[in-house]
């Protein structure tokens, strides 16, 4: 995950935007399924385990454009929701045929989940999602000039 200084050189009002968690499972996915020579078969994920697919987050204007890579998605599969603050992109890849002997199988199927903290005020009428070859962009109009997290200072206490 590359995080890029903004370039009038002012703090990122996004940073803290993409859930440790999902980036945790995302980065833990990468590492599964490989036990030497022996390919371990994916189990069936459930809410809890689901794959995050890889996201780019950036600023355009007034608006925040999220991408998220989605090769072999269907675009009916995917659900596109805002609850408290919180934009959820989940879905579905279905698996191919897993009958052939795969030597190494690095694509993850099965349900996908990733969770993004939307600054305050942001209203699902500021939301709009397209899917474009095996891309989801989701705009979050108006938002790129909000505020970042307050940083709270710290007193020591002797």
């Amino acid at each position: 995950m590359v995080i890029r200084r903004r370039k009038d050189g002012g703090r990122n009002p996004f940073r803290g935007v993409v859930d440790a968690v999902s980036e945790m499972n995302r980065i833990a996915d990468r590492m599964t399924g490989v036990d030497g020579a022996t390919i371990t078969p994916q189990q069936p994920r459930g809410h809890s385990d689901a794959w995050s697919p890889i996201t780019d987050i950036l600023a355009r204007n007034s608006d925040i454009l999220i991408r998220c890579e989605l090769p072999g998605v269907d675009p009916e599969t995917v659900d596109v929701s805002l609850s408290r603050g919180t934009l959820t992109i989940a879905g579905s890849r279905d698996a191919e045929d897993l009958s052939e002997d795969y030597l190494v199988q690095e694509r993850t199927y099965g349900q996908f989940r990733r969770d993004i903290t939307l600054p305050e005020g942001v209203q699902e009428d500021d939301i709009e999602a397209s899917f474009r070859e095996g891309v989801l962009e989701v705009a979050v109009r108006g938002s790129a000039g909000s505020t970042g997290p307050a940083r709270i200072a710290v007193r020591a206490e002797d």
